[in-house]
């Protein structure tokens, strides 16, 4: 058949050819690759041999066609998900899960890992070589190719269920973000707001044929700068409430399919002789066990909370003075905050949006890149895209020229994108068909659009969620593993964040910001004293942001460490857990959790603590940095050697250690935050 998904791409560097692709092509696509597989599979199980280069690279080879379906449909998923490939989702889903457990719970297949595993020592390997034949047998294994053949038709049930309520949840939650509008005709509402809020919203009003009004959505850039600026209490009150309330006793109701996740992980854990679900994920992370993470939050929240408190009391402190409230609530956070910034820095995001202009910003993180790491990008006007905001750039060593790896942006929102910012490899760098090939890596935001008069002005969140996601690219980027399955980001998900949260550092430092913060109009750099007070900005409120982390920590520690059937009302139990990280009241018919999509949709399961335990990695290693000069390449080069480009082929504390001489240490993250 004709399909551009089965044919081997000619595009350049072989890019995924996104201009030829139609949804109807994903399903033939997907299933004739399956097909095929499942031929060279019955090949594959006959024979004999059980070295590395067969039972390991072989198998990758057999099975690399159904990847690329499948990781061009979920890219587009997240980034681009029309009506059309929503409804064929939970069929792709479907078809891919029962694929990956034909081959995770066949004994033949598992009886070839093993006995490659069991001689792994006698065939004279690399360490890389050594951990993928590791890795690939605790896989199996991990995934139920151990078990009885009941015990595997029962897993087999359980994955196929997960995959489909997974699904339900993330779409829930787009659904119902896409769906709700504030929408505002007197322009008394719009006090406080600054200009290009105001204008933003006119354009969206316009766009959804509400012409003369203005439309605030619960997308980040839209309701982020209302809760911060509006002097509107009772309409920060409606925003806030309609975003906590979403998928919580709605249409888009989310408690019942949570309910049946926590049942169905809890239920797979078990089969695996594991006693929760976070016992069971954290075997395979650096914090090992549920005892430890626990420790590390409460160790942590120990030293935040009396700073979080102090906190709180300055805020409801000064909403009594200006406004005489004495109720503060959760939807007066962020306003206060704001003024309170503004009081005590001088500071506030609209003075610093003119120094941040989306395109400038992008070309300054592309400077570092070249400080750091002698990296050159260069925008590509001949690599397929699948929407108009995307840019492509093709990335190449500055001094050896050598081509480094695809790179993508997509920046603003729409209907068609999931909430939030990511990274995702495009294609993975590492070994095809026996020959080692460079990566393709996206990076995916919802940032301040451009309107009629102004381009896209950045506040200085959205600039550290440039850097953050960056950070993540450059793991991509600079892989240089021989298997894709260890390259990248394939490492252990409580360090993953390492390279990302790191990045962030450079943008609260003067050598980084005269790189590229100039004013949109006028071209002057940013001024001295709004460098020193970015800097400050740093710690401003730091004791509550981290009790916000800690908040999401210990929720998803206690989801997944607790019996699901003793969660009856997910009100109750989200009110009880978060008791002790909560200072402010809980508003009415509201949850967290039915909206919790890292966790119930996306890879953090008893792994959202990994935030700021890789807060503790980050700032100790950008300690090391400091010592010797954010620019320093010899740094920046160890920093490559053996994060960067490593991958997943050794244990991270190995790697960190090699690049930081030491452990990390703990003290780090309390110095940068002001919390020791």
């Amino acid at each position: 058949m004709q399909n551009p998904l089965l044919e081997v791409p000619k595009a350049k560097h072989g890019a995924y050819p996104f201009d030829r692709i139609k949804t109807e092509d994903f399903l033939p696509a997907l299933q004739a690759a399956v097909e095929t597989a499942k031929t060279k599979l019955e090949r594959y199980k006959r024979d004999p041999r059980t070295d590395f280069a067969h039972v390991i690279v072989e198998k990758s080879d057999i099975t690399e066609q159904v990847d690329y379906v499948a990781g061009i449909f979920f890219n587009l998923h997240s980034a681009e998900c029309t009506e059309e490939l929503e409804k064929i989702s939970p069929e792709m889903t479907e078809v891919l899960t029962r694929f990956g457990n034909d081959i995770s719970l066949d004994p033949q297949i598992f009886a070839k890992v093993k006995a490659c595993y069991d001689t792994r020592l006698d065939q004279k390997l690399g360490k890389e070589e050594l951990t993928i034949i590791e890795k690939t047998y605790k896989s199996f294994t991990r995934n139920g190719a151990l078990l009885a053949d009941s015990e595997k038709a029962q897993m087999r049930e359980l994955d196929e269920k997960l995959a489909k309520l997974t699904l339900t949840f993330s779409q829930n939650v787009l659904k119902a973000t896409n769906e709700y509008v504030l929408e505002l005709t007197d322009r008394a509402d719009l006090a406080g707001l600054p200009e290009n809020v105001v204008e933003a919203a006119a354009e969206m009003a316009e766009k959804k044929g509400k012409p003369g009004a203005w439309c605030f959505g619960l997308d980040a850039p839209s309701m982020i700068p209302f809760l911060t600026y509006s002097k509107k209490r009772d309409l920060r009150k409606k925003l806030l409430l309609a975003s906590s309330s979403k998928t919580y006793k709605t249409k888009y109701d989310n408690q019942e399919t949570l309910k049946e996740i926590l049942k169905l992980r809890t239920a797979r854990a078990k089969l695996l002789g594991f006693n929760t679900h976070a016992d069971y994920v954290l075997e395979e992370r650096m914090a090992m066990s549920p005892k430890k993470v626990m420790d590390f939050l409460e160790d942590l929240l120990a030293k935040a909370k009396p700073h979080a408190e102090r906190d709180v009391e300055r805020l409801k402190k000064l909403a009594r003075k200006q406004d005489g409230i004495t109720d503060f609530q959760s939807y007066d956070a962020s306003y206060y905050s704001e003024i309170l910034k503004r009081q005590e820095l001088a500071l506030d995001d609209e003075m610093l949006r003119p120094y941040f202009k989306l395109e400038n910003v992008v070309d300054g993180i592309f400077k570092v890149a070249g400080l750091l790491y002698g990296l050159e990008f260069r925008e590509a006007f001949d690599v397929p895209k699948y929407h108009e905001d995307v840019r492509t750039f093709e990335v190449f060593d500055q001094d050896s020229k050598a081509f480094v790896g695809l790179f993508y942006t997509d920046f603003f929102p729409r209907p068609t994108k999931r909430g939030g910012a990511w990274m995702s490899g495009i294609k993975e760098q590492g070994m095809y068909h026996g020959k080692v090939e460079r990566p393709h890596i996206m990076i995916v935001c919802n940032f301040t659009k451009p309107t009629k008069t102004k381009p896209s002005l950045l506040s200085l969140d959205e600039v550290l969620t440039l850097y953050h996601e960056f950070g993540h690219a450059l793991h991509g980027l600079l892989s240089k593993c021989t298997y894709r399955e260890l390259s990248g980001t394939n490492v252990y998900w409580d360090f993953v964040e390492l390279p990302s949260q790191i990045m962030e550092n450079w943008v609260l430092e003067k050598e980084c910001l005269d790189l590229f913060a100039r004013h949109y109009e006028t071209g002057e750099k940013i001024p001295e004293d709004l460098v020193k007070k970015i800097k400050a900005s740093g710690k401003f409120l730091e004791g509550l942001g981290t009790l916000r982390q800690l908040t999401f920590a210990f929720l998803d520690m206690a989801y997944h460490s607790v019996s699901p059937e003793t969660i009856t009302d997910i009100n109750e139990f989200e009110t009880r857990i978060t008791e002790r990280t909560a200072l402010l009241p809980r508003l009415p018919e509201t949850s967290i959790s039915t909206a919790f999509s890292h966790i119930f949709a996306g890879g953090y399961s008893a792994g959202y603590y990994s935030y700021t335990w890789a807060e503790v990695l980050d700032a100790d290693a950008f300690e090391f940095f400091q010592q010797s000069g954010i620019f320093n390449r010899d740094v920046a080069k160890k920093f490559r050697e053996h994060i960067l480009e490593r991958g997943g082929t050794e244990h991270p504390m190995e790697l960190y250690k090699k690049f930081r001489g030491q452990e990390p240490d703990v003290g780090a993250l309390l110095r940068r935050a002001g919390l020791h």
